[in-house]
């Protein structure tokens, strides 16, 4: 093998696929994410984010404004291609073009979309992009320690446990033991042969459910 190469930074383009498009954020989708986060378990959804439900339309306008012209992190909407609405949010950050390293955090799928194709198909289309087209080596993912749902959903999209960083971040007041997920360029060819294999059509039924679970064999 040749030796490493430092990768592009990323920049913000949109990424398409067959039921979800990741869109770079902006003010137009301010309405569409204000609903998605005004709900009635928006606290319980925002437990382990870094920030808290937005209060208003307003407010999460401002918070777009701040992220536009941010070299790191990279926010792009979650659009859901049936409805034509963005139900959430994911970003690139942490992102090291040196070392070929980069993390998907702040992670919102509203109620619309979450535990769907659509964001099943968002985090596909950000691995695809990252491994394929800027040739990066390594993806991370990273939460709270306590955060079970994240973890579990870390494990089904192919990502591997690497360890628990303990006393890594104080956030929101409150000491984080952070769990440490990868998946690297080398392990990326079998988890998008599994991803593919889930997200065709013919692997859903008429009311929309799965036939078979994501799965990635060895390749």
């Amino acid at each position: 093998m040749s030796a490493p190469q430092p990768a592009p930074h990323p920049t913000r383009v949109s990424l398409d696929g067959r039921y979800a498009r990741l869109e770079p954020l902006a003010l137009n989708h301010a309405e569409d994410l204000f609903a998605a986060v005004n709900i009635p378990d928006a606290t319980e959804r925002f437990a382990y984010l870094p920030s808290y439900p937005f209060a208003s339309v307003e407010a999460l306008r401002e918070w777009i404004v701040s992220q536009q012209d941010l070299a790191d992190p990279i926010v792009f909407a979650v659009i859901d291609k049936t409805t034509g609405r963005a139900g959430g949010w994911q970003q690139m950050m942490r992102i090291e073009p040196k070392h070929g390293v980069i993390e998907i955090g702040y992670v919102y799928w509203g109620p619309a979309i979450a535990r769907t194709r659509v964001a099943t198909e968002a985090l596909y289309l950000f691995a695809r992009h990252i491994f394929e087209d800027l040739g990066y080596r390594r993806f991370e993912w990273k939460c709270n320690n306590r955060n079970e749902p994240s973890k579990t959903a870390a494990l089904r999209f192919g990502f591997s446990l690497e360890g628990i960083f303990r006393q890594h971040m104080i956030v929101k007041g409150e000491s984080r033991d952070t769990a440490w997920f990868s998946m690297l360029d080398s392990e990326w060819p079998s988890r998008r042969a599994g991803f593919e294999r889930w997200l065709a059509p013919e692997n859903f039924d008429a009311a929309g459910q799965q036939i078979d679970k994501l799965r990635f064999d060895a390749i």
